[in-house]
């Protein structure tokens, strides 16, 4: 084994270590969305309301946002690849007791037990990276990362369809047991690094979880229509633990929410750019597949096929995006990749109700070219930015970021049907062009930001 102030792992040591990430951040990806095929059938086996059901995919993700900076602190505190084994262990054990769950009450506790796995393995994944490829090819790591998490989000329905079409929906989650098995057989291969000499800060992994609880509580009630004043209600709850979150990190030198690495102006910006283009991305992908079926009357199987080209395109774009990262800035990749993602989406919006499937394709294409020509420097911005020391804060928020981007584009899209009816579809795809020319403003910011810091 390497020692930690090595810069990167030696071949093919890097190549295992790479292997282990991609396949348990591609687990833990899928289980985001792979269960939402299977809910219907779920809540009839388990005689549980629709209502009910929906915990399976809510537990999931709620646990994983409120646990990204926690345990990406203790990371820091412990090593990262501590807290990635042992998200290995946990998320494999909770997938086979997905798999044999009788009711919908434990299926949703081992769905939050597979949550805490989940975390454990997406909030020091890029940590972990920065440590395993050399500096001056980290763009390539992040590369890898980002093609992995965009094809395995949109490949998930895919995938769900797939198992079970020749299974029942436990296979949905046993499948993941013996690919755990081997990722933690090969997790010695991830590279040690150093260890903070603090103490994990309890109370504010406690304010972080109120924090990002109610938060997202209040952003579902708003698209999903609730009563406002439970909206209202989360939001002062959110915004109360967030001052006090807030004055309790500001004195420390390793603040569990890092507020240290929000004052490093490319930082906060990355950041910002990350929530915006998620945002947007979310509006798009959700709304898409009401617009083709509703209004352009293809059907669910046509669907699916037109919806394709997207995170092929992204596949291809994000590694190659990862190698320009290393010699361009990604204020520059990030504002080109996220204005040909808004010129797409427009593209989308605009389209003729007689419209072929080429016309689709391309447009589809394009869309995943820019997205995954702006995720790859985004993210080597933010793992870079930081101090090496303060990886571990990066990583959670990285991951913070995408998700925080993502529910904030599902809540929107929920709103925006609630409002327009049938013209639903049509609007969100405008809004979302609009939040990504927002976005790509926001990262070529980044350049005057970086040149006020070199002048």
């Amino acid at each position: 084994m390497i020692p930690p102030e090595a810069d990167g792992l030696p071949i093919p040591q890097r190549y295992w270590a790479m292997l282990v990430i991609a396949l348990t951040i591609m687990m833990a990806v899928l289980d985001g969305s792979i269960a939402n095929v299977a809910l219907p059938t779920i809540a009839k086996d388990m005689h549980a309301t629709p209502a009910d059901s929906i915990w399976v995919v809510n537990a999931y993700q709620l646990v994983i946002t409120i646990l990204m900076l926690p345990l990406a602190s203790f990371g820091e505190i412990v090593g990262y690849r501590r807290v990635y084994r042992a998200g290995i262990v946990l998320f494999t054990v909770a997938s086979l007791a997905c798999a044999l769950s009788d009711s919908i009450l434990t299926l949703s506790a081992a769905r939050v037990v597979q949550g805490i796995g989940a975390a454990g393995i997406m909030s020091v994944n890029a940590a972990l990276v920065r440590f395993i490829y050399p500096s001056r090819l980290l763009g390539r790591g992040i590369g890898i990362i980002a093609l992995v998490v965009a094809v395995s989000a949109a490949a998930g329905p895919t995938v769900a369809a797939a198992i079970l079409s020749i299974a029942s929906w436990p296979w949905l989650f046993a499948v993941n047991v013996p690919i755990g098995i081997a990722t933690l057989a090969l997790a010695r291969m991830l590279p040690r690094t150093p260890r903070s000499g603090r103490r994990f800060d309890v109370p504010s992994a406690l304010l972080n979880a109120l924090f990002f609880g109610l938060l997202i509580i209040g952003i579902d009630s708003i698209g999903h229509g609730g009563r406002p004043l439970y909206a209202v209600l989360a939001f002062l709850g959110a915004g109360l633990s967030c001052v006090a979150l807030v004055r309790r990190q500001l004195p420390q030198a390793s603040p569990l929410l890092p507020v240290d690495l929000l004052r490093i102006p490319m930082f906060a910006l990355s950041i910002a750019t990350s929530v915006c283009s998620f945002a947007a991305q979310m509006l798009a992908y959700v709304s898409i597949p009401f617009y083709f079926q509703h209004l352009l009357g293809r059907s669910d199987v046509a669907t699916g096929l037109l919806m394709t080209p997207w995170p092929l395109a992204a596949a291809v774009a994000a590694p190659i995006a990862g190698r320009l990262a290393d010699r361009y800035p990604a204020g520059i990749l990030g504002a080109l990749g996220l204005a040909t993602f808004a010129v797409g989406l427009v593209l989308l919006a605009l389209l003729p109700a007689a419209a072929g499937d080429a016309d689709i394709v391309w447009r589809m294409a394009l869309c995943g070219a820019g997205f995954g020509l702006f995720q790859s420097p985004n993210n080597r911005a933010i793992i870079t930015s930081a101090p090496r020391e303060r990886s571990g804060g990066a990583s959670g928020m990285l991951g913070t970021a995408r998700l925080l981007g993502q529910t904030m584009g599902a809540a929107l899209v929920a709103l925006m049907f609630s409002l327009l009816g049938e013209h639903a579809t049509v609007w969100s795809l405008g809004l979302a062009a609009g939040i990504a020319l927002l976005a790509s403003a926001v990262s070529y910011s980044r350049l005057v930001a970086s040149s006020r810091a070199n002048g």
